[in-house]
């Protein structure tokens, strides 16, 4: 059986260059509905991919998988990871926890959390979002949701004293069509959105993009839906014994991301850093050391 910390998407893009061409087919109409579109029977699967029903099963073992109803269970598996709720979670890992302090646990969860995170992150892909943040021909403007809104914060403070046009739009979505407004083609949206995924982070990646906009977005390791129209896609692994999800690997991810961006434009960054400690000291909010 596959490894329990890759998803069914992530063994699809590692096999991919090995498939034959009716099971990219395959591979194509599960990556484009997934996780739904490998949750009917596998004649229902077959039909609606335009394979045969031995091309499923072909696939599904090249995947690891012994037969089509063990895959079909893992991703069910996953669906049901991506909507529980704190309650469920937290039953989950309080019957799987081993009797090691939860400060070993939790240390243990979170590095291995950030080791997936990392071996996951196309380097290229890393490159051109920091290429497309670090632009000031176009505006950068920074979203979360309900728990993401404060990653959302973050970037905003770090990315503005680095860059010019950078906006922090609420995570109020009838705030949103003010923001919209004043997207253009050459913008960049980064936009943070972790299960349980919230509509209307979709819905305004949508409107985004159809106004020219790149959409840079960082989720969890089972993909927001707005993933299907994000031009940069960054998986973070979240998992811990508790009934949340990690944000440290997310956290981890953006501050890599923010770093680069500072550098890719360091001598611009500089002098706005060099002004915004002037304007500091005129307005004597924080005390000089001596």
């Amino acid at each position: 059986m596959p490894e329990p910390t890759k998803t069914v998407r992530d063994l699809i893009r590692t096999e991919y260059d090995q498939l034959t061409q009716s099971e990219r087919k395959l591979a194509n109409a599960l990556l484009e509905n997934y996780p739904a579109a490998g949750l009917a029977s596998i004649t229902i699967v077959a039909a609606n991919a335009g394979v045969s029903t031995p091309t499923v099963a072909r696939m599904v073992k090249k995947l690891g998988f012994q037969s089509f109803p063990q895959f079909h269970q893992v991703l069910r598996d996953e669906l049901e990871a991506t909507v529980s709720g704190p309650v469920k979670k937290r039953e989950r890992w309080a019957s799987e926890a081993p009797e090691s302090h939860i400060l070993n646990r939790f240390a243990d969860a979170v590095m291995q959390n950030m080791r997936q995170t990392l071996s996951h992150v196309d380097t290229g892909r890393f490159d051109a979002a920091v290429h497309r943040m670090a632009d000031c021909d176009g505006q950068l403007f920074v979203v979360g949701g309900r728990v993401t809104r404060a990653l959302a914060e973050y970037a905003f403070t770090h990315l503005q004293a680095i860059r010019p046009r950078v906006t922090h739009m609420t995570s109020s979505a009838a705030t949103w069509p003010h923001y919209v407004l004043d997207m253009t083609r050459g913008d960049v949206l980064l936009m943070f959105d972790i299960r349980r995924y919230e509509t209307n982070l979709l819905r305004l990646a949508e409107l985004a993009k159809d106004r020219g906009v790149t959409v840079i977005l960082i989720t969890d390791q089972w993909t927001s839906p707005v993933s299907k129209i994000a031009d940069q896609i960054f998986n973070c692994w979240g998992e811990i014994p508790s009934a949340w999800d990690s944000n440290i690997s997310a956290m981890m991810l953006l501050e890599a991301l923010i770093a680069a961006v500072q550098e890719t434009s360091w001598t611009d960054t500089r002098a706005r850093f060099e002004e915004l400690d002037d304007i500091f000291d005129l307005t004597r909010l924080y005390k000089k050391s001596t």
